[in-house]
């Protein structure tokens, strides 16, 4: 059996537990999710000067009750678990319409919650009737799949984002107006679009370049407008049509961000994690009797003894240890030692510590 491939960086237009089941298991990094609110409006809004509210009345954001929600809710979340990794992690934003329902479902269903994080905004809608506190702030949920995971967070990113103090589960942010806000014929294309600023503190914290970010309610696609500016790879979801296509527009219209590797490496300044040379013995990406060379010059051999010590004639010991001796000073042995690949090419074997993290990290 052929395996799937991701359909990376492209809108899928569907019902989002449906299309869900058709993605390969454990395959997503991280999810970001903004589902339907089920705002129960009962009633138009109108301001004191007699102008209606353009609230929030779309057909997508009713439900006949709340066990109908509940159902919902359950279904796409349960889709959501099975194509995550289980080193991935996921964002759920609701206010207090749905969010206490959505955390308990994601509780039920073993996800482990790191953070409440709450968007404050700058410029909310008053409450015109007087009857409230204005609503001025939604909260978003982020969880784990698996509790005790390695998951990423990007400690030391949002810190230097946030001028150098570390950063708060508070977020102040303006809501998305002005030349961001998508429109169609003079209207908002779409009633709940969420503000780059957002998404780019969602992205940039809890995910590394090139992971795959994936979005069960596309919308107009700020997911994947951020996504793309930060060098990640998205999959967006989305049933109406018309989102789709104003989605594919906007994102097709954004240059992709270009340049070295290192300005969208993390700056998380983690020392890379400690791995134990025999452990690709183990797993077989290095053999036995394999012969390893100092340096792209290849003129000094070392062959790989089954304990995984090196043997360089009278020499014997770590990778670490033998380089040290050889070249007369302390040495990493990850990047001085360098294996023959299956095209003949010279790589270090620190490249085969990376590839033995990333199978680790897709549960293979």
């Amino acid at each position: 059996m052929s395996e799937i491939k991701l359909p990376l960086d492209q809108v899928l237009q569907g019902d989002c537990v449906d299309t869900l089941r058709s993605l390969p298991e454990k395959s997503i990094d991280l999810i970001f999710a903004d589902p339907p609110y089920n705002l129960q409006l009962s009633q138009d809004l109108w301001r004191p000067n007699l102008t209606k509210v353009d609230a929030v009345d779309d057909s997508w954001d009713q439900f006949p009750s709340f066990e109908e929600y509940d159902t919902f809710t359950r279904n796409w979340l349960t889709a959501c678990r099975r194509v995550l990794k289980d080193t991935g992690t996921i964002w759920v934003i609701g206010s207090y319409h749905n969010i206490y329902r959505v955390g308990g479902i994601l509780q039920d269903l073993k996800f482990w919650i790191l953070n409440d994080v709450i968007w404050v905004k700058t410029n909310p809608m008053p409450n015109f009737r007087g009857v409230r506190f204005t609503n001025a702030h939604e909260t978003l949920l982020w969880a784990q799949k698996e509790k005790g995971a390695r998951y990423t967070f990007n400690y030391r990113d949002m810190k230097a984002l946030n001028n150098d103090l570390q950063m708060r589960s508070d977020w102040v942010l303006p809501l998305c107006t002005g030349s961001e806000r998508v429109k169609l014929n003079g209207q908002k294309a779409h009633s709940t679009q969420k503000p780059e600023a957002l998404l780019y503190r969602v992205i940039m914290s809890s995910s590394n370049p090139g992971d795959v970010i994936l979005d069960p309610f596309f919308g107009t696609g700020t997911t994947g407008a951020v996504a793309k500016r930060l060098n990640r790879h998205w999959i967006g979801i989305e049933r109406v049509e018309e989102y789709v296509r104003v989605a594919q527009e906007r994102i097709d219209g954004i240059q992709a961000s270009v340049g070295d590797d290192a300005i969208f490496a993390s700056s998380s300044g983690r020392k890379a994690r400690r791995v134990p040379f025999g452990r690709l013995l183990e797993i077989g990406l290095i053999q036995p009797g394999q012969s390893l060379y100092l340096g792209k010059s290849g003129k000094i051999e070392a062959i790989v003894r089954v304990d995984a010590s090196l043997l360089c004639g009278e020499l014997s010991g770590s990778i670490h240890k033998v380089a040290k001796q050889l070249l007369g000073a302390p040495a990493n042995g990850w990047e001085k030692w360098y294996y023959v690949d299956e095209q003949g090419d010279q790589q270090p074997i620190d490249r085969l510590r990376k590839k033995y993290l990333e199978m680790e990290k897709n549960g293979r």
